[in-house]
C-alpha cells in the first residue's frame, strides 16, 4: 500500500501537469488571437509555386506580382513561397496561359486581351473607347460584373484572382502619325485575338498578330510598321528606338489579370485559398501606385530620348472609324456593356 506522502505527492504532480496543460492551451489561443491565427497557418503542407510574367523585373505588373508573393509568404509564415519569373522566362503570355491551365505553372499575370482566346467574355476589354478614363475602368472592375468575369475563368480551368492596371493603349510607328489617315496601309502588330484584328482593319491597316517578344525585331526589320501599347511598355521594351512616333489615341483600356491554375487551387485548403485570394486583392493598390508613377516616368523618358509624341485632343474621328466594330460585337457583349455604361 502506498504511503500518504506518496499519494499526496502524486496528486500534486497531477495537478501541476493539468495546470501546465491549461496554460499551454490558453497560450495558443492568445497567440492565435494576437497574431491572426498564426498557429494554424504554421501547420499544413509547404508549397513552392511559380508565377509566369512577360514583363521585365522592374515593370509595375511584375512589382505587383512580387508584392502578392510577399504577402502570401508573410501570411503563411513562410509555408507558401511564390517565385516570380519575369521577362517571359516561362513563355510568352499565350503559352503561359496554356501551362497554367494544365497546372504545369501555378500562377501567371496576363493581359485580358489574349485571355479572350480562352474565355470569350474577356474580349469585351478589347472593344475600343468603351471606357472614358481609368476611374471608369476601376468602377467597373471593382463592381459585381468585374468579379463575375474573374469567376467565369473557372470554366477554362483558371482561377481569376485580381485585376492590375495597364493604363491605355495607343499606336506607335516607324512613320509619322498625326491621325487615323496615317494608319491606312500600315502593317500593325496586335495581340492575338480576333477583335483586335477587326479594329485594325476598320482603321484601314493590316493586322499582324505576334508574340510581344518579337515586336522589336519586327519593327527593326520592317516586318511590321507599327504596334500599339501603353507608355510603360513602349519605354521598357525600347520600341521607341525603332518606332519613334507615338500618338495618344488611347483606343483601349485593357486590364491585366492575376490568376492561378484551377488544378492547383483545388488542391489547397480553404484557409490557404482565402489567404491567396486576399493577398492578390491587397496587392492591387500597390501595383496601381507603381503603375501611375512608372507611366509618368516612361512618358518623360521617351520624350527625352527623342520620340515624337502627338497628342490627340479630339477622339471623335477615331471613335467614328471603329464604330462598326462596336456594332458588330454589341449583341455578344450586351450585358457587360450595360454594366460598363452603368459604371460611367
Amino acid at each position: 500500500m502506498h504511503q500518504p506522502w506518496f499519494r499526496k505527492g502524486l496528486a500534486l504532480s497531477m495537478l501541476l501537469l493539468f495546470t501546465l496543460f491549461l496554460s499551454a492551451c490558453g497560450g495558443n489561443n492568445d497567440t492565435e488571437n494576437s497574431k491572426g491565427n498564426k498557429g494554424a497557418k504554421d501547420e499544413g503542407p509547404k508549397y513552392t509555386f511559380r508565377l509566369a510574367e512577360a514583363h521585365p523585373a522592374d515593370y509595375p505588373t511584375t512589382k505587383g506580382d512580387l508584392k502578392f508573393a510577399e504577402l502570401v509568404n508573410e501570411r503563411t509564415n513562410g509555408r507558401i513561397t511564390i517565385d516570380v519569373f519575369p521577362s517571359a522566362q516561362l513563355g510568352e503570355e499565350k503559352a503561359a496561359i496554356e501551362q497554367v491551365q494544365l497546372g504545369a505553372i501555378e500562377f501567371t499575370r496576363i493581359s485580358s486581351g489574349p485571355l479572350a482566346e480562352f474565355n470569350k467574355d474577356f474580349g469585351v476589354f478589347s472593344l475600343p473607347y468603351i471606357f472614358d478614363n481609368d476611374e471608369h475602368v476601376w468602377r467597373f472592375l471593382e463592381g459585381d460584373m468585374g468579379r463575375q468575369l474573374l469567376d467565369s475563368l473557372e470554366d477554362s480551368r483558371l482561377k481569376g484572382l485580381a485585376y492590375y492596371s495597364s493604363g491605355s493603349r495607343s499606336f506607335y510607328s516607324t512613320k509619322e502619325l498625326n491621325g487615323t489617315d496615317d494608319l491606312k496601309g500600315l502593317k500593325i502588330r496586335v495581340q492575338q485575338n480576333k477583335l483586335n484584328i477587326d479594329i485594325i482593319e476598320a482603321l484601314g491597316a493590316s493586322a499582324t498578330p505576334m508574340p510581344y517578344g518579337e515586336v522589336f525585331s519586327s519593327l527593326q526589320t520592317g516586318v511590321i510598321d507599327a504596334a500599339e501599347n501603353n507608355y510603360p511598355s513602349y519605354y521598357s521594351s525600347k520600341h521607341y528606338e525603332v518606332a519613334p512616333y507615338y500618338i495618344t489615341d488611347s483606343h483601349q483600356r485593357v486590364p491585366e489579370v492575376l490568376m492561378m491554375s484551377k488544378t492547383a487551387w483545388d488542391k489547397l485548403s480553404e484557409e490557404d485559398q482565402q489567404i491567396i485570394q486576399q493577398a492578390a486583392l491587397d496587392s492591387v493598390a500597390y501595383q496601381r501606385e507603381e503603375w501611375d508613377k512608372y507611366e509618368k516616368e516612361s512618358e518623360q523618358m521617351v520624350r527625352d530620348a527623342g520620340a515624337t509624341i502627338t497628342e490627340v485632343t479630339d477622339v471623335k474621328p477615331w471613335q467614328e472609324a471603329v464604330k462598326p466594330v462596336i456594332e458588330k460585337y454589341r449583341s455578344e457583349y450586351s450585358e457587360i456593356l450595360d454594366a460598363i455604361d452603368q459604371a460611367r
